[in-house]
């Protein structure tokens, strides 16, 4: 059977001297820092859960409102078809998946799922395209400089995840207002070979970069579950701590194993390597949004207060994620009805947009 990424590191731990050193560096911060070592990181991880945990909310307090969630929504604006080998998903046209390619969808029908979002709810509107890359696609580029036009003419978040772009099409995109570019890491630079072949980690990185340098917001996490180790788990967060800035998002998808796929038998990822992963990415990117995101409709609610109580504090909710099933709108209110939580509203002021203005201002 496939193994579970496990949820320790198999290598010695650190002395409980050490961890609550690299804790208290944490807990020290006034902000965001980017020379984070991944020996540190590995500390923080592989402490004491409880106290994981514990030390994670506390800097979550510090800058973010406590019990304030996003919602957001993703569509599927082109679906199936890319040529790229990622073994988890279900778009790859190398894979038997039962999935049928579709062409880019209108505006209009965008926009109509963008209102009923809102209406539910939601404050970040994402369109995901299944592309490997933005080239020669001028005319469908043009299209979602419209959708994303649209979206934020709602009083919504717009994101966008199109595979690779160069500088150029990252300035369009922020000239039609776009307020993040999700590009994930996916896991560590050490094990992704074994999960994508047809694009590298630094070419993942260099879109990130285009994206930053444009301007525009970075969303980027990744995957657990791929068959990983506990210290993939650091090495992702090592990455997206070290980057000359910090991302604005910081998704964490547990892995959806879906038919067809190389990974459709993987086993799921123990639940407190989640936890681990989301309290340990808090304390080192302190006022970054961390988006609880696929695999959580396989949580219970008990579960998704952990996340939270951890440093997770935005969700995807509605009919889908792309391909794979999602929480809906109400079980969502429903759920935040019960445990206290309030949905976090859009931040459309470009004041509130970079993370070094946007995450202490709640009432923007």
């Amino acid at each position: 059977m496939p193994r579970a990424a496990s949820s320790v590191a198999v290598t010695p731990t650190s002395q409980p001297s050490t961890q609550q050193s690299a804790i208290r560096k944490a807990l020290d911060a006034d902000g965001p820092r980017t020379d984070w070592t991944r020996e540190q990181i590995s500390e923080i991880y592989n402490a004491p859960l409880f106290d994981l945990q514990y030390q994670a909310a506390t800097v979550h307090r510090r800058f973010h409102k406590s019990g304030a969630i996003q919602m957001c929504t993703l569509m599927n604006i082109k679906t199936g078809g890319c040529s790229e080998d990622c073994k988890y998903c279900a778009q790859s046209s190398r894979y038997n998946t039962g999935l049928k390619a579709s062409k880019i969808v209108t505006v209009e029908s965008v926009l109509e799922a963008a209102r009923v979002a809102k209406e539910n709810g939601s404050s970040r509107f994402c369109m995901g395209a299944a592309w490997r890359d933005m080239r020669g696609r001028k005319t469908n580029l043009a299209r979602i400089t419209e959708m994303v036009k649209g979206v934020r003419a709602l009083g919504m978040e717009a994101c966008v995840t199109l595979g690779m772009i160069d500088a150029a099409q990252a300035r369009e995109l922020r000239d039609a207002g776009l307020t993040a570019y999700n590009h994930n890491v996916d896991t560590s630079r050490e094990f992704y070979p074994n999960v994508i072949t047809t694009r590298s980690y630094d070419e993942r990185l260099a879109t990130i970069d285009n994206v930053r340098q444009a301007g525009i917001n970075v969303c980027s996490g990744g995957i657990l579950g791929l068959g990983e180790e506990a210290k993939d788990h650091v090495g992702l967060v090592h990455t997206v701590a070290t980057m000359p800035s910090h991302p604005e998002s910081f998704p964490v998808n547990a892995l959806v194993a879906i038919k067809g796929t190389p990974l459709e038998g993987q086993n799921p990822v123990p639940f407190d390597a989640i936890v681990r992963t989301i309290a340990t990415a808090r304390l080192v990117l302190p006022k970054t949004i961390i988006r609880l995101a696929a695999g959580r409709n396989t949580m219970s609610e008990e579960k998704q207060m952990m996340c939270f109580q951890a440093g997770a504090n935005a969700v995807f909710t509605g009919e889908k994620m792309l391909t794979t099933d999602c929480n809906g709108w109400d079980e969502d209110k429903r759920m935040f009805e019960r445990w206290g939580l309030t949905p976090m509203a859009a931040h459309n002021d470009e004041s509130c947009i970079g993370i070094e203005s946007r995450v202490p201002k709640q009432t923007c």
